[in-house]
């Protein structure tokens, strides 16, 4: 019973400049009755979309971080555990949704870049995924829908196939959707739900409207709203344990397959 009268509680760590799926995810949550918890590098965006949030209605709290670094990470889950203390909140919900992107020929890559990108999508995600899990590990399974909590990462089409010039940024989204994998085999056993999502397309964001214009933005068959990504989101997110989705493969009608 202490379960079901607890408050739900999303973590969501990369939020961009507040356009995209990170954000739009936290805002879809919170309307949906979760305390969201914002974790990105900058205090301005944590901030500023944390009074957005609750000037909306809903509950939000910024967690500001230098890096993504695995101490900078344990950091602001502990944080958000002081902040947001059992009982009377449970931690239901974490996206990892931070990232970093190199497109450069092979032999125009620098050692720091392939560091980067390492340490970012693959490197971070361990960090936050341990977080997460250990704080789901702690849930009592919600009848609804048989889960202690639900992990989501967001891939893109470099998690599938490499092109000429993702070579570093595909191999940090390969590792993403295999760390992935191997947790939905592990921790799906114990009332945990994994989901890797790809994106494979354009979304449609702030730097992608300033260079693809009015046109592009205008046309919905050609680029992906973050906020049906933060739908199917909250459609992993609601999954009754009989019939849970590990991947899903999202993309504009007009995508090239």
């Amino acid at each position: 019973m202490a379960t079901q009268a607890a408050k739900r509680v999303l973590v969501v760590a990369g939020l961009g400049n507040g356009s995209g799926t990170g954000a739009a995810t936290a805002r879809l949550f919170a309307k949906k009755g979760f305390n969201v918890a914002l974790i990105a590098r900058g205090k301005d965006i944590v901030d500023k979309l944390s009074e957005e949030i609750k000037s909306s209605g809903g509950q939000a709290a910024p967690f500001a971080v230098e890096s993504y670094s695995a101490q900078h990470i344990a950091s602001a889950w502990g944080a958000i555990r002081n902040h947001y203390p059992s009982p009377e909140y449970n931690i239901r919900a974490a996206v990892f949704n931070a990232g970093y992107g190199v497109w450069k020929p092979f032999l125009d890559i620098t050692p720091e870049e392939v560091q980067t990108s390492l340490q970012t999508n693959i490197a971070s995600a361990f960090a936050f995924s341990r977080e997460a899990i250990l704080s789901f590990k702690e849930n009592d399974i919600e009848e609804a829908n048989g889960k202690r909590g639900i992990l989501i990462f967001t891939g893109a089409t470099a998690s599938l196939r490499g092109n000429v010039v993702t070579s570093a940024f595909a191999a940090g989204k390969h590792g993403l959707r295999a760390l992935s994998q191997s947790l939905a085999k592990e921790f799906g056993k114990q009332n945990i739900h994994v989901a890797h999502s790809i994106i494979d397309g354009g979304i449609l964001v702030d730097r992608s409207r300033a260079q693809k214009g009015p046109e592009w933005e205008a046309n919905e068959d050609v680029r992906l709203s973050p906020d049906s990504i933060a739908n199917s989101y909250w459609y992993l997110t609601s999954q009754d344990r009989s019939a849970w989705t590990w991947e899903l493969d999202l993309r504009p009608a007009h995508e090239k397959w």
